[in-house]
């Protein structure tokens, strides 16, 4: 299996008692970069993820077909997750892209998320939510 099917399909498998598969699929040295963290090294990405999924009832991510080159990959996907603080515990759905980095190793060493973190937190909190709702009605999104 080539390094970026490997990445996508073990990426889905995670949840937190499976953060031992980090190792297979990123670097030691991994540099991961999302609208709310930086994270360099493996022991840190390791914890994050932890505390990402350590009240996460459900997450699977359904990726669309990625564009690659060399060892550079972009992915397209949509997030479906189900956390009790989030949305009353209703599933949430938010877009986003990972750029992607492979090492000679085939393990990912640079990972950059883009998504709306509005849509997929503060939205779906009580009282920011509706503040955040009342904005984007206004402004036309």
């Amino acid at each position: 299996m080539d390094p970026l099917d490997t990445f996508l399909t073990t990426f889905n498998r995670l949840d937190k008692t499976s953060l031992s598969l980090l190792d297979i699929i990123y670097h030691p040295d991994i540099r991961f970069v999302d609208p709310a963290h930086t994270l360099n090294g493996l022991p840190a990405l390791r914890e994050y993820f932890s505390s990402l999924y350590e009240n996460v009832r459900s997450i699977r991510f359904a990726f669309d077909p990625p564009i690659q080159s060399d060892s550079r990959a972009v992915v397209t996907w949509t997030l479906h997750m189900v956390h009790p603080r989030l949305a009353k515990g209703r599933p949430v759905a938010v877009e986003g892209c990972s750029c992607l980095t492979f090492a000679s190793d085939g393990r990912v060493i640079r990972h950059r998320d883009y998504f709306d973190l509005g849509a997929m937190i503060y939205e779906h909190l009580p009282l920011v939510g509706s503040l955040i709702r009342t904005v984007k009605t206004r402004l036309g999104s």
